[in-house]
């Protein structure tokens, strides 16, 4: 992999739905979400979805690259200010629990994906990435959210779903998106006013920097 690919509005797209819409390009650059089952409180989940629901009918897809930064502002905006408030159980504020998910998100790394930056926040997660070549996104965090699910739940002695069903992902434009993205991911703790990161945990490496410089691996 000698450059980055990002967003290219004219390419292939491959879309895929589970209860939220997801594009996929070959090898492209993506910023990607999960979030614990209980962190956003239901009232706000259903409130979000009802709202939702009467904007997608509004804006049928195909979306223009306007209508999807509107579609990202007004929902994924809402959803991270949610989750940077530190609804719910909030499991992976346990050392040993982010461990697991910090370890899991690393295995595959320079293998099925190349992992760029991550961090293991309370409730959540966010890892920056590029896509392997014949490795569908879906199955890429299928398999992260079962094999933590099982390792978290045989810990803690605990049973049941442990993450959200579906995930939250963007393709990252340009230079300059994909160097927000690095920097939200590093400051996410700051900004959800946990202190620095366990260095253990946060994935924003020398990679990352010379990436946002150069525009390449």
């Amino acid at each position: 992999m000698n450059e980055l690919r990002f967003f290219n509005p004219y390419g292939e797209i491959r879309h895929t739905e589970n209860r939220l819409p997801h594009w996929q390009q070959e090898n492209a650059v993506y910023f990607i979400t999960f979030r614990l089952a209980d962190a956003v409180p239901s009232h706000l989940r259903n409130q979000w979805e009802s709202e939702r629901a009467s904007w997608l009918r509004l804006h049928p897809e195909p979306w223009s690259i306007e209508i999807e930064l509107e579609y990202h502002k007004r929902f994924s905006g809402a959803i991270e200010r949610w989750l940077d408030a530190g609804h719910g159980s909030c499991l992976l504020r346990r050392s040993d629990c982010a461990k697991i998910v910090g370890e899991t998100l690393r295995y595959f790394d320079g293998d099925r994906l190349a992992l760029i930056a991550s961090v293991v926040m309370p409730n959540h997660v966010h890892a920056l990435l590029v896509q392997g070549p014949e490795q569908p996104l879906e199955k890429l965090i299928r398999s992260w959210k079962t094999f933590t699910a099982r390792q978290i739940n045989s810990t803690l002695s605990r049973s049941g779903s442990l993450w959200q069903r579906d995930y939250f992902d963007r393709l990252v434009r340009d230079e300059a998106h994909f160097a927000n993205c690095v920097r939200y991911i590093r400051r996410n703790p700051e900004k959800a006013r946990l202190g620095k990161p366990n260095t253990s945990f946060t994935k924003a490496n020398s990679q990352a920097r010379s990436i946002t410089r150069s525009g390449g691996f």
